[in-house]
């Protein structure tokens, strides 16, 4: 399955406390997830956050990425 694009609905929801609903046992996305849900950044600058980061380690997500489109 292919990443979704940036301006997908999936990244905001991820981005708007989605990610606890996540299953991963990918150490960086539980990392990121912590530091995301106590910031204060906003929602679009998380969401894009949320979106490189999959870009970027595409091909270790494979099961994250099927998770997304069920958000």
């Amino acid at each position: 399955m292919a990443l979704p694009p940036p301006n997908h609905a999936c990244w905001q929801k991820l981005a708007s406390g989605g990610m606890s609903r996540l299953k991963t046992q990918q150490l960086g996305i539980q990392f990121m997830t912590k530091r995301l849900e106590r910031s204060s950044d906003p929602v679009s600058q998380k969401a894009a956050e949320i979106h490189a980061f999959f870009v970027k380690w595409e091909r270790t997500l494979a099961t994250e990425i099927q998770q997304l489109s069920t958000l």
